[in-house]
C-alpha cells in the first residue's frame, strides 16, 4: 500500500482528505506569542476569530523532522510499505527539508515531491497523485504526475489586506504602489500579474471567474474563502462557475492560518487547472 502525506499549507479540505486517506502534518503558526498546530489546535474559523479586535502578530514555521517521522511511522503502522510525501515548495518554506530529514529516520521508503507551489495548489497535486494511485499507478508515476502539474496550475485571488501582504514580502512584487480598488491577482506557474481592479462584488467576481479558464478545455476548479467578509465574493464567483460547460469539477476550501498569515482577511478566489485526457 502507498500512503500519501502532505502538510497543512495545502489547505486540504476534509472532503478530499477523507476521500483519499491523506495524512496531514501541521504547519506551526504563532499568533501573538501563542504557538498552534494548524488544523489541530487552530482551524480557519478559530484563526479569523483572533483578528476580530484587530490585526494580530502572526508568524509561521515548518513542521519539525520529528513531526514527519511520527506521520510516516503512523502510515507504516497502518499498512503502508511506501510513502508519497507531497509538500509546499521549498522556495516558500523549509517543510520539504524537514520531510527529507525525517525520511532518513524511518524504515519505510519515502518518495518526496517538492511541488514548487503553495496553498491549495499542493492539494491539486495531492489529488491527482491519489487518483493515479487509485488507477493502479506506482509511486514513481504518481510522483511524476504531481510534479508535472504545478507548472500548469493557475490561481486567482482578491487581496483586501494589501499592507499586510506587502509587509510579508510575498505575492505582490509586481503590484503598483498605488492601487485604485481591490486588485485581482493571477498566478500561473511562477508568473504573476494583476488582472485588474474593482470595487463591487459583481465586478470582482466577474474578473475572477473569467480568469479561470484553459481556452475551452475542461478544468477542475476550487473556490476559497477566508473570513466571513470574503464570503460574498466567493459565493458570487461560484455562481458564475457553476454549470459552465468547461468546469467539470468544483470543490471548496478555506484560507487557514498558514496562508491567511500572508493574505489577511477579505481574501477570496481559487485555483484551476486543465484536466488531462
Amino acid at each position: 500500500m502507498i500512503a500519501i502525506v502532505t502538510d497543512s499549507n495545502s489547505q486540504l479540505p476534509d472532503s478530499l482528505r477523507q476521500r483519499y486517506g491523506i495524512r496531514v502534518v501541521p504547519i506551526l503558526v504563532t499568533v501573538d506569542g501563542t504557538e498552534y498546530r494548524e488544523g489541530v489546535d487552530l482551524d480557519a474559523d478559530g484563526f479569523w476569530e483572533l483578528w476580530r479586535d484587530g490585526q494580530p502578530e502572526v508568524s509561521t514555521s515548518q513542521p519539525s523532522p520529528g513531526d514527519f517521522v511520527e506521520a510516516y511511522r503512523a502510515a507504516a503502522d497502518a499498512g503502508a510499505d511506501e510513502i508519497l510525501s507531497i509538500h509546499v515548495g521549498s522556495a516558500y518554506s523549509g517543510t520539504c527539508n524537514s520531510a527529507r530529514l525525517a525520511a532518513a529516520e524511518v524504515d519505510v521508503p519515502v518518495r518526496l515531491v517538492d511541488t514548487n507551489t503553495l496553498s491549495f495548489g499542493i492539494s491539486c497535486c495531492v489529488r491527482e497523485a491519489a487518483e493515479a494511485l487509485a488507477r493502479g499507478a506506482d509511486i514513481t508515476e504518481a510522483a511524476t504526475i504531481a510534479e508535472q502539474l504545478s507548472p500548469r496550475l493557475g490561481s486567482v485571488t482578491i487581496l483586501q489586506a494589501l499592507e499586510l501582504t506587502r509587509s510579508q514580502g510575498r505575492l505582490l512584487d509586481r503590484l503598483p504602489d498605488a492601487v485604485d480598488g481591490i486588485p485581482v491577482l493571477r498566478m500561473v506557474g511562477d508568473h504573476s500579474d494583476v488582472v485588474g481592479t474593482g470595487r463591487s462584488v459583481d465586478e470582482l467576481a466577474d474578473m475572477m471567474a473569467a480568469t479561470m479558464h484553459a481556452g475551452g478545455s475542461p478544468i477542475r476548479v476550487a473556490v476559497c474563502v477566508a473570513d466571513p467578509s470574503a464570503r460574498p465574493f466567493a459565493e458570487a464567483m461560484e455562481r458564475r462557475l457553476t454549470g459552465r460547460a468547461d468546469v467539470v469539477d468544483l470543490v471548496h476550501y478555506r484560507v487557514g492560518p498558514s496562508v491567511g498569515a500572508f493574505t489577511g482577511p477579505g481574501t477570496a478566489g481559487g485555483f484551476w487547472y486543465e484536466v488531462q485526457r
